[in-house]
């Protein structure tokens, strides 16, 4: 195993569970998760942090993929452990492995941050939503400020290294309306406990445009 394999599977994991297990960011989830109903696919399932805010009464089927053998892992046993059938895969988001108009819901918390191509993957989340389905999401991004944005774009080419691809400058609700959706903002705020260039959080819920 090399040094990057290494880091990713050993470090990188254990230091993405820990910063996005917060209190501050679970209290985020816990307004964004429940509002998942019947058939569910979460992207970037992995360490399963999303399983505890789910409504299981509203939910009759889940399944989610992640690029991260070891944070799968987690993503399986904390389902195991709430006697959750799962359909959890390793996969990424340019090529989600499921047909079609599948799923009522898609849930996705801070992973367009990451991914490799946002509009392919947004795009992917569009195919497999049914009509009238939603896109929930959860994601820190560009700030709206100059002196914030003037930073993260300064610390950014380092970031992605040691975090694993995560960007610091993407627009999350710019990026979700040009991929044909129309976005219903829930929130959007600044963490108190974190540097401005990394703070900036947006949530809402999107629909494919004219429906």
């Amino acid at each position: 195993m090399g040094f990057k394999n290494f880091y990713e599977e050993k470090i990188l994991s254990k230091v993405i569970t820990a910063t996005c297990g917060q209190e501050e960011i679970s209290e985020l989830r816990a307004k964004v998760v429940p509002l998942a109903e019947g058939a569910v696919f979460e992207l970037g399932c992995g360490g399963g942090l999303n399983q505890p805010h789910y409504d299981h009464g509203k939910v009759t089927s889940f399944a989610g993929i992640d690029p991260n053998n070891a944070l799968l892992d987690g993503a399986r046993a904390r389902a195991a452990a709430q006697g959750w059938e799962a359909d959890i895969r390793q996969g990424v988001g340019e090529a989600i492995p499921f047909e079609d108009g599948r799923f009522d819901t898609v849930v996705c918390t801070y992973t367009l941050c990451s991914v490799g191509q946002t509009d392919r993957v947004l795009s992917e989340m569009r195919r497999i939503l049914k009509p009238g389905g939603r896109l929930l999401f959860l994601e820190h991004g560009k700030s709206p400020d100059p002196g914030p944005a003037k930073w993260q774009r300064r610390i950014e080419p380092v970031w992605k290294r040691l975090m694993g691809n995560c960007h610091l400058t993407r627009p999350v609700g710019e990026n979700i309306t040009g991929a044909g959706f129309t976005v219903e903002p829930l929130g959007a705020e600044y963490f108190e406990k974190m540097p401005r260039w990394a703070g900036w959080m947006e949530w809402g819920v999107a629909r494919k445009a004219g429906e």
